[in-house]
């Protein structure tokens, strides 16, 4: 069975962890983190983008010239996206960039999500972040004793008002709370720092 060392905030390990095989030691499915993926980024779109189309564009009532017997290619309105400050032919519009994906494909992407991080050896698990007061400094101190790279996601299951000030000035270290992790938030961190009881809480859902 996989195991990982339980650490505290001082760098120094507690014990060891028992982690599910069907969950960290599967291969991880490359089709579904770029599913979830692409579905993540997706929904980032404002989709606000627009073009004017001819009959949005000022101007071009009268046709500039007549048809014929003035030695110029034929034109009918100024609108047309052939001259300068006419339309845009086949711009974009403004519409949803939003794609869906199912629970159980989402799940199957943050298991595989998980599992990259775990063999890459990129997980750590901490008992617990029981900092008595908010401290910038001691966190980041904490971080360094850890080794967790540069960017660094931590996942907690409780709402912790100390650690939510002591890492929210910390540059490349984002905090979020176990149900609200996606795969894409996994896999765009160099290192993934979670709390014992969130990783518990994670692997109840993803059985």
């Amino acid at each position: 069975m996989a195991t990982v060392e339980v650490k505290n905030l001082e760098g120094a390990t507690v014990k060891e962890l028992e982690l599910s095989d069907a969950i960290f030691a599967a291969k991880p499915n490359q089709s579904l983190l770029w599913e979830a993926t692409k579905s993540y980024l997706a929904g980032l779109r404002r989709g606000t983008h627009s073009t004017k189309s001819r009959g949005e564009v000022s101007g071009g009532g009268k046709k500039p010239w007549r048809q014929k017997g003035t030695g110029r290619a034929r034109v009918g309105s100024i609108r047309s996206s052939l001259w300068r400050h006419g339309s845009i032919a086949h711009g974009p519009k403004p519409h949803d960039y939003t794609t869906k994906i199912n629970e159980k494909m989402l799940l199957g992407a943050l298991r595989s999500a998980l599992a990259v991080k775990f063999q890459e050896r990129k997980l750590t698990v901490i008992d617990q972040f029981n900092l008595s007061a908010a401290s910038t400094k001691t966190f980041a101190g904490a971080l360094r004793k850890l080794e967790l790279g540069s960017k660094v996601l931590v996942v907690d299951d409780v709402a912790n008002r100390n650690l939510e000030l002591s890492s929210r000035n910390i540059r490349g270290c984002d905090l979020m709370r176990h149900h609200t992790v996606h795969p894409y938030h996994v896999l765009s961190h160099e290192s993934l720092l979670i709390s014992e009881g969130a990783l518990a809480r994670i692997a109840e859902r993803l059985r």
